[in-house]
């Protein structure tokens, strides 16, 4: 059963945030009292840094995407208090301007040509969107009445930001149980591009080649390393803290950025900076060097036994005769090996490469409504055909692709 909401302000609910920082809206669901701030900052620091303890990215996370990306996106979080138990839940979310059609083939792409030229807007919308602005979403709380107070609570917050759709991007498999009770209250469930994991079982990648890799993708990726070495082959380190080369690293990002057809955020040199500095015992940056000159970059974070491979950077220039890709993926796995890591886990995209390496799909969902009600079921029928996975080609191919639904 749906949960009602009283939207008439109240006072901040005490404890909830600083004595300063006003909310930008507070009101009460049955069960809960909400706030909605603007910056991390407004929120209480007991509270705060509850945020999301489990995972790798935690709330320190969180405050360098607001901080290092915030003039891309409105940054907002919701409070929640429970009204019986004073238990605290914290939600952030963005604002956004968001095209429908962007994760849609070319051909398609190109037949709404003529429709915005009548119609500039035609499906680019204002969404409110739950998650993360570089990442996947995660949940601040999986407790059902958390759950049960976010889903009340977005409809108002949309209605006070003006947003035509609501949306949770990118959230993991595994809070689809959680979040059950968004699908059976409005909300379409529908698969995001995937990132993709393996579990490290091997020694190093000869090892891992020798037993994972077919006979003739083996071949191909020798062939690839020594024609690598004959070009020059670069030199890795790791380290922690990039600040110095903070630029060089934005600009090999940029490359490889501007060569995706998927672009949402874009990350800056001062959030390359930051998280060496705010996640300094997660943060590992590889790099690779020609001659001393960096030609290509690798952020990784690493928590548990675990290694998440974030982001590249790539010299084009030179990337292809160095067949950076591969070289990049083989020196990330042997040090994974060698430091006793368990499994990789890297995002989406670039899924041929992946799918002949024998990388499993690691699904990510969207769960998306419009706030019209009457336009809902239509929209709902609509998300199955605008999920950018439905139309790569590769996806299909993954031996556990039924997982994505």
């Amino acid at each position: 059963m749906n949960s009602a909401v009283s939207p008439s302000p109240i006072a901040p609910a005490a404890g909830t945030a600083p004595r300063h920082a006003v909310p930008l809206l507070a009101f009460t669901t049955p069960e809960c009292a909400v706030e909605i701030f603007r910056s991390w900052r407004d929120i209480a620091p007991e509270i705060w840094t509850s945020l999301f303890t489990r995972w790798c990215k935690d709330h320190r996370y969180h405050a360098i995407t607001e901080d290092t990306l915030g003039d891309q996106f409105a940054h907002r979080y919701f409070v929640f208090k429970n009204t019986q138990t004073g238990s605290h839940a914290v939600q952030p979310f963005l604002i956004v301007h968001q095209d429908l059609a962007a994760g849609l083939p070319a051909r398609f792409r190109s037949l709404l040509t003529a429709l915005r030229r009548r119609w500039p807007g035609f499906l680019k919308l204002r969404m409110l969107m739950v998650g993360c602005a570089a990442g996947d979403g995660q949940l601040g709380s999986e407790e059902p009445w958390a759950v049960r107070a976010l889903h009340a609570a977005l409809p108002i917050a949309a209605k006070r930001e003006k947003a035509s759709v609501i949306l949770l991007k990118d959230f993991p498999a595994r809070y689809r149980e959680a979040l059950r009770y968004f699908t059976d209250h409005g909300y379409g469930r529908a698969p995001s591009m995937p990132g993709a994991r393996m579990e490290i079982d091997f020694k190093n990648f000869d090892d891992f080649m020798q037993n994972k890799l077919g006979k003739v993708f083996r071949k191909n990726l020798r062939r690839k390393f020594r024609s690598s070495a004959d070009h020059g082959t670069p030199t890795m380190e790791v380290v922690t803290d990039v600040t110095p080369i903070a630029a060089e690293i934005q600009s090999l990002y940029a490359q490889t950025h501007g060569r995706s057809e998927f672009k949402f955020e874009e990350l800056t040199a001062a959030y390359f900076s930051a998280l060496g500095q705010r996640l300094p015992e997660r943060t590992r940056y590889f790099l690779w060097r020609v001659e001393g000159r960096l030609v290509a970059f690798a952020l990784c974070l690493v928590a548990g036994d675990t290694i998440y491979d974030l982001n590249v950077g790539m010299d084009y220039s030179v990337a292809l005769d160095l067949h950076l890709y591969f070289l990049t993926f083989r020196d990330i796995l042997n040090w994974a090996a060698e430091n006793g890591l368990k499994h990789y886990v890297t995002g989406p995209l670039n899924y041929s490469p992946k799918l002949h390496l024998q990388l499993d799909l690691d699904p990510l969902d969207l769960y998306a409504r419009h706030t019209v009600a009457i336009i809902n079921p239509i929209f709902k029928l609509a998300l199955k055909y605008l999920q950018p996975a439905r139309h790569d080609p590769h996806i299909r191919q993954f031996r556990n692709f039924r997982e994505l639904y």
